[in-house]
This record gives C-alpha cells, structure tokens and sequence, in this order.
C-alpha cells in the first residue's frame, strides 16, 4: 500500500476527546472519540476534576483506532487543541496529579481576593471569574493541602497532551492568555498578576509560540502507536484559535465558531478593550494578532437537546426539512445563552406562544425557537464587538459543527445583513487549524482546498422584527430570574 504523510490532531473539548488523523491538505482520514469522564469535588460547591492518566490512557487508545482507519497514514508530525481554561498539576518528576477542566469553578469562593478587578482586565483582558486558571490554582492550594503541597508547575490540556508526547514542558501563548497570570499585550508572564493571586512565579513553565516544534515523539510513545520515531511535536494552542485558523481570515475579519458554545471574535493587529468590561482578548496562534471575543455560550447543547426530545430517531436532514417548512414564526425562546453585556447568565428560560395552543404548532415550532435564541444570542455579542472595534468587511466566517445547519447559517446572514461564509471542511476545523499548524511547522504547503460556500442576507427588515420579538422574550426571562 501507498504511504502518504499526515498528522494526529488531539482535541481535548469540554464534552468528548477526539483524536484525527489528517492530510497536510486537511483532509479527515480517521477519527475517533469518547466522552471526558469528570468527577465532582465534595470539597467544593461547583468542583469537577479529571484523572489526567486515564485521559492520556483514551487519547492512545483512540489514536490507535484512528489510525486503524487510516491505513498508508505516514505520521510525520502531532499537534493538540483543548478546551481553553482546563488544566493539569504536575509534580516536581513531572507525574499529573489532577486535571481541572474549564467547567471546574472550585475558585468560586475566593473571587473577592482581587482588590483591583480592573486592573487585572486591564492586563488580562479578561474580566476575572472562577472559569480562569489561577482561581482553579487558589482552590487547591486553600482547600487541598496534599495536593498543593506536591505541586511544582501547571499545563494546559493541549500543552500537557503535548508533554505526554515529547516530554518537553511549555505553555502556548493563546492558551497562557486564559490563566490570569499572563500580560496578554506584553505577551509575558507577568509578576503583578502572580503577587495578587499569592503564587509564585515557578509554577510557571516556559512560553513558546504555536506551529514552533518541540522535538520528536517519545520512543516508548512512537513503538505503542507503531509511528514514525521521527514524527515530530508540534505546539497547537486553544480549541477556538485552532477553528479560527481553519477559516484563514484576515485581521479586521469576524469569525463564529459554533460548538457547544458559540465564541464570536474579531481578529485585530492590536490590543483591543471594552470600557465597560463585558468582553475577553487573548492572543491568537498567528503572532501579533489578537483575538476580541463575545461567547454566546451553551448554545450548541441545546440545540443538541431539543434534538434528543423532539427528534430522537431522526437525523439532522429531517429537522433542516421541517424547519424550512415551518412558516409560522409566533413561538420564541431564551434558554440561558450568554450575552456580553449581562453580568450574569440566566438560569430560568422556555419557550413562548400564544394560548391557547394552536393546532399549528409543532415540533419544529420549538426547535425554529431555539435556533432563532441561538441565533440572535450570536447576532447580540457580534453587535457588541462591532460597536466596540468596529467591522468593515460585508463577511462573516463561520465554522465548527453547529453551522453545518443551513436555518442556522441564513438566520445570522438575515439578521446582520453580512454574507456568511464558510470553507469546504468548517465542521472539522479544529482538525483542519491543526493540520494548518503542522504545515507551518514543517514548512509544507498542504495545497488546502479553498472552495467557500456562502450564505446571503435576505428579508433583513423582516428578521428585524423577530430580533425585537426576541429581546422582549429575554427581558421577560431575565425578569423571573
């Protein structure tokens, strides 16, 4: 059998662990996936950790299948994405002690320790909250003596996968940016940041930049995956930059990427604030761009749900059908979507429709309802990113698995009055950025298939008026909340 190179791509999500394999031209050759299995921390009120040992155990076991389907895969090259605020504590011989992933709030109680929020925005670019890095670090070290006391250093997930395969410790910048202990602008660690949080600044291990190579896989690793001992490590970064990259835009371009949540940023040249505080800015993979970030949050999990309940035995292509068939527009939704200019999520939603029930209402009603929240949440924190920097471009890019749905990708066309633009493969573009990444490292020009499918506005004034409909049935939730 022919051989032909390509790459593994780890993606270590909030929800499952996906292993791919991939062509330099970003072509999926295998993949395979399991769920994360977290833990709750009695010690705490919101707490989840993960056993890092018995993640690396899946990630070799799902590389193994995806590479049985893959078969004349050469592996030149393996690269990581993760979920952007986990970690991992290693100890002193570099063992894993636990995992905290993003969903982990142990440092909930002791967000009041910061005197200055401000100032920690200012040099983070991030509003401070339990999600972030440093505060999951305070919870151990306040309530976990036995494991602070053993802990030398912390990693990323994709910074750690990529420790488990080369041995070599270092933290991505992008992925540095969501500890609160990094100076996004200055693109350091910073030393205040470390004095306001009582840690010091040994934990923090060295910085490289994404695409730069770390060196080749452990012997004992390549012999377990029977690749190449030659196949190189190369640095990712954050699941969202990863996407990000798939779409190959510009700076001054605005970008979607759909998930489980839905992050909407715009790529800027310089380091870019809010005012008022309502959104995130991190660096990119690309050196000297940033990303300026709203998240709309769980938005693809409910749609993932309502699925479950009103479509359990039918595919995707069923719902698509019934929602273009669906011309009545009187039900609408909130169902706890984030906007960046609310201090706090809502916690009670539902749908709304007028009583009685009326024999024109259908499933399709309720899952038309949850994509117009989706899809309106998104439209909301784009808003809000353009009013603060601004977006000249008469494009949007989208990608991830939530836009592989055609209602969705019109509704945020119509409703912004901007084309949605997507690339051939943007339903798997963490493996496409990782491919992308690789490419870079080696010096490889994949050849990437660059069709683009686009998506026009249409009946902008029309969907004016659901948007307004839609604003009075949040207000209505947020004022039971």
């Amino acid at each position: 059998m022919a051989k032909h190179d390509a790459y593994i791509i780890a993606d270590i999500g909030t929800g499952n662990v996906r292993v791919a394999i991939a062509t330099p031209g970003g072509q999926v050759l295998g993949v395979a996936r399991e769920d994360i299995r977290y833990e709750k921390d009695p010690l705490y009120p919101d707490a989840l950790h993960f056993d890092p040992n018995a993640l690396w155990q899946q990630i070799l076991r799902l590389a193994t299948q995806a590479l049985a389907v893959a078969p004349g895969a050469e592996i030149r090259a393996i690269t990581a994405t993760s979920q952007r605020e986990g970690i991992v504590l290693l100890d002193a011989q570099g063992n894993s002690l636990t995992g905290l992933p993003n969903i982990d709030h142990r440092g909930r109680e002791w967000e009041s320790m910061l005197a200055d929020k401000s100032r920690v925005y200012q040099l983070t670019g991030r509003y401070p909250t339990s999600l972030f890095s440093a505060f999951k670090l305070v919870g151990i070290r306040e309530r976990k003596p036995e494991v602070w006391s053993k802990t030398t250093s912390f990693l990323s997930i994709s910074d750690w996968v990529e420790y488990q395969f080369s041995g070599i410790a270092k933290y991505e910048h992008a992925q540095a940016s969501e500890t609160l202990l990094f100076d996004v602008e200055r693109q350091e660690w910073s030393a205040e940041l470390c004095a306001a949080f009582g840690l010091e600044a040994s934990l923090l291990p060295p910085l490289r930049t994404s695409a730069s190579v770390l060196g080749t896989v452990k012997p004992e690793v390549a012999q377990e995956l029977n690749i190449p001992h030659a196949a190189l490590v190369i640095t990712g970064g954050g699941d969202t930059q990863l996407a990000i990259k798939s779409t190959r835009p510009a700076v001054d371009d605005m970008v979607i990427v759909s998930g489980t949540t839905t992050p909407i940023v715009k790529l800027t040249g310089s380091y870019t604030l809010d005012a008022e505080e309502r959104t995130w800015t991190s660096r990119d993979i690309v050196p000297e761009r940033f990303v300026f970030e709203a998240n709309a949050g769980v938005t693809g999990l409910n749609y993932q749900r309502l699925k479950e309940i009103f479509y359990p035995n039918e595919g995707y292509d069923v719902i698509e059908k019934e929602l273009a068939e669906n011309r009545h527009t009187f039900c609408m939704a909130s169902l706890g979507s984030l906007l960046a200019d609310e201090e706090e999520s809502l916690t009670r939603g539902g749908f709304i429709f007028p009583a009685p029930v009326s024999h024109l209402l259908t499933r399709g009603s309720f899952v038309w309802a949850t994509m117009v929240d989706i899809a309106c949440s998104i439209v909301k924190n784009y808003k809000i990113l353009a009013e603060v920097a601004g977006h000249q471009p008469d494009y949007i890019w989208g990608c991830g698995g939530g836009l592989q749905s055609l209602t969705l990708r019109q509704l945020i066309a119509n409703l912004t009055g901007k084309k949605v633009q997507m690339r051939a493969g943007f339903q798997q573009s963490s493996a496409v950025g990782g491919a992308l990444i690789c490419n870079e490292a080696l010096g490889i020009d994949g050849q990437m298939d660059n069709t683009t499918e686009t998506v026009y506005p249409q009946e902008e004034a029309h969907y004016a008026a659901i948007y307004a409909d839609w604003e009075k049935t949040r207000d209505y939730f947020r004022n039971m909340n």
